[in-house]
């Protein structure tokens, strides 16, 4: 048996469970005829797919009869059906002989950063998968609807068809960095805009969500690599191996665009940084240009304060009005010199 399970963190985001019953959708895939989309659950479990067919049964937030009853159709093994059941929601992956199954996390479709995951559990027996999740996965609708009028998907083996699963599954994260790379862009935007704002707690918040998705991502790391090697199910043909070894590879893309999107972080917070003491340097040359013409106009203005006899010293206000003219003229011309010269 191999098994990959870890413990302890929660990846899911947090929510709670939805309550009511329990959706489900069925699809038979036939490399012959059409698909044909199979009403309720008891008319599911009675079917017998053939080689050349794939029967998909999709649960949300089954109840324990509705579990029950799908665990021995698949003769799943307890580990399966805690997978679903337990409180863990760390990825995991089980071999069980003559089915497997796997847990993910999926990332939720959200406009912030703040990014939460669904947590799936894919089971895969002969020719039947069956995915169980208790919150909506966006992506499996989407598989579901892109993939229903294909009939060459009954052609696929369980574990091909698990895989196609798993791609869409970190297509979740490729849409989620791709969201957040948009968000970065913008804040840059504003950083460099005439008027900046202050942006630190969007880059806290930025650095949170880049944080999360690691967090969400890394985990899978001992599931994608179970999968690919060759001792997992050596009974697999060898187009199936061939799937598992490339969601390997894959998986390594995402972790790489994931790791690249905390890097955009830290370089957004250094555009900042240096705007920031851009804005600060333009505020210490204005003030460093007033020192230097309010201290020449001081010096003159102790000059003229001197107890000196000179004769204009005696001239009264027509001398004061001409030294006070001459000090603002001196410091407009100071002004204009020092815009000619972009000191400020």
């Amino acid at each position: 048996m191999d098994t990959t399970q870890g413990r302890g963190n929660d990846l899911s985001g947090g929510s709670a469970p939805d309550e009511g019953p329990a959706r489900v959708r069925a699809m038979l895939f036939d490399a012959a005829s059409a698909t044909r989309e199979i009403t309720g659950l008891d008319a599911a479990l009675v079917m017998d797919p053939s080689k050349d067919q794939l029967l998909w049964i999709d649960l949300h937030a089954p109840d324990e009869t509705e579990l029950a009853r799908v665990a021995e159709r698949l003769s799943l093994p307890m580990g399966a059906v805690d997978g679903y059941a337990g409180t863990d929601t760390n990825p995991a992956l089980e071999n069980c002989g003559k089915c497997f199954w796997v847990r993910v996390v999926a990332v939720a479709d959200s406009p912030s950063p703040a990014f939460s995951g669904t947590v799936l559990t894919i089971v895969a027996g002969k020719n039947v998968v069956a995915t169980l999740h208790r919150q909506p996965v966006e992506f499996l609708d989407n598989f579901r609807d892109g993939q229903g009028g294909r009939s060459g998907v009954g052609a696929l083996t369980s574990g091909s068809f698990v895989s196609a699963l798993l791609e869409w599954h970190l297509g979740t994260y490729f849409s989620a960095v791709s969201r957040f790379e948009l968000a970065v862009e913008r804040l840059e935007v504003d950083v460099l805009s005439t008027a900046p704002r202050d942006c630190l707690e969007e880059l806290r918040s930025l650095r949170k969500g880049a944080s999360r998705l690691r967090r969400m991502l890394a985990p899978h790391r001992g599931v994608f690599t179970a999968l690919g090697r060759p001792d997992f199910r050596p009974e697999e043909d060898e187009q199936t191996e061939r799937h598992f070894r490339a969601l390997d590879t894959h998986y390594e893309r995402a972790m790489d665009m994931v790791e690249n999107a905390r890097d955009l972080v830290v370089g957004t917070f250094e555009l900042f940084s240096s705007q920031t003491a851009l804005s600060a340097n333009e505020t210490m040359k204005v003030l460093t240009f007033v020192t230097v013409v309010v201290g020449v106009l001081a010096v003159i203005g102790g000059i003229l304060g001197m107890n000196f006899e000179a004769p204009f010293f005696k001239t009264g206000v027509a001398g004061f009005s001409v030294a006070v003219v001459l000090m603002l003229v001196l410091a407009a011309g100071s002004i204009l010199w020092g815009k000619h010269k972009r000191w400020f």
